[in-house]
């Protein structure tokens, strides 16, 4: 046998070519850190829909009347049927991570590339569903408003809807609850990046306005509102895809010349200090409890001082919880594909095929 000869299985492991051991430790720590990042957050927003909108009590009533890691007992003690409740929401913490556990050991050569692609269409999901929800939304709502303001509804409904309309709550429940839902069914069957078509849809708002308020001298409030409605969803939606397309504004004084590992340590660093904490910040600190930023205007369906304009007030403070989110799970993503480059990790032979949702 020639010495010199290097049989393949001895090779080091770090050719395109070679297949990518993705079957150790680390590689599973990985993609259970990034999974459980993800579906705590979801849990998260779960949590806190069934503590602030169906009166469950919240974890940390649960964990005062235990005395948990320090708690003092409440005032008043929770009933029986509260501490179970108060159990399930914890145990749901505990169960979300276990769910991501089994499917890592059900799947223990998968890649991390491969996790990364379905974040990633999991936050491109997000974001489609929440333009059809903003597009179909604003559409409803201005026609709506548009016929109370010309007091056209009587023609369509009868008077008990129409004071049932005007009322921020039985609205946001009636009309725009139903609407979102057929937005997510929407997004599940369209691949398109939805939120592009905003920028057209905002310039045609706006242009409606100059035409009817300079020619025909006639302007009410929702049609301000519109432009508002959608151009917010612009700006916030856009975020997620644009840190895909690596589009957001960098300082390449020193980024544009690292080499390729250079760069996925820079970013996994920035992801882990900068990125993924500012997006529980803003969860934290406006979803913490029921007076909070986020959870006061949701809770209250808030609207605008204009009676007659549009009802969507509240969902716009909703756009920081789409934002957060959709830039949470694209920021695991984009965690998960760093580290692939740290570890060597070849590229996926056919993406296409790699399941998106």
């Amino acid at each position: 046998m020639n010495n010199s000869t290097i049989s393949a299985d001895e090779m080091p492991n770090t050719s395109s070519n070679i297949p990518y051991n993705s079957s150790s430790f680390s590689a599973k720590f990985y993609r259970l850190f990034a999974s459980s990042i993800v579906t705590v957050t979801f849990v998260f927003l779960l949590n806190v829909y069934l503590t602030y909108w169906l009166n469950w009590p919240s974890m940390l009533e649960y964990f005062s009347q235990l005395q948990w890691f320090g708690l003092e007992a409440p005032r008043k003690a929770l009933t029986e049927q509260a501490m179970q409740l108060g159990w399930w929401q914890t145990l749901s913490y505990v169960a979300a991570i276990m769910v991501v556990a089994s499917f890592i050991a059900l799947t223990p050569n998968r890649q991390l590339r491969a996790d990364a692609q379905t974040l990633s269409a999991l936050a491109r999901y997000i974001i489609r569903a929440a333009f059809w929800a903003v597009f179909l939304v604003g559409l409803a709502d201005m026609v709506i408003s548009f016929l109370r303001v010309e007091e056209l509804l009587h023609y369509f409904v009868s008077k008990e809807t129409i004071d049932s309309i005007g009322r921020p709550l039985e609205r946001g429940v009636n009309i725009h609850y139903p609407i979102m839902g057929v937005a997510m069914i929407i997004a599940l069957f369209t691949r398109s990046l939805g939120f592009t078509w905003l920028a057209l849809l905002v310039v045609i708002a706006e242009f409606k306005i100059v035409i009817l308020s300079f020619i025909f001298s006639y302007e009410q409030a929702f049609m301000g509102d519109l432009v508002r409605f959608w151009y917010a969803a612009l700006f916030l939606f856009a975020s997620s895809h644009t840190l895909v397309a690596d589009g957001h504004v960098r300082v390449d004084v020193l980024y544009a010349g690292f080499t390729k590992r250079v760069k996925a340590w820079s970013n996994t660093f920035g992801l882990l200090l900068l990125g993924i904490p500012l997006c529980w910040i803003i969860l934290t600190m406006g979803m913490w409890g029921k007076g909070n930023s986020i959870n006061s205007p949701l809770i209250s369906f808030e609207i605008s001082q204009s009676g007659y304009g549009l009802y969507v007030k509240y969902m716009m403070v909703g756009y920081l919880v789409i934002f957060s989110v959709s830039m949470m799970v694209q920021f695991c993503s984009y965690l998960l594909s760093n580290i692939a480059d740290l570890r060597d990790e070849p590229e996926l032979e056919s993406p296409a095929k790699t399941p998106a949702y």
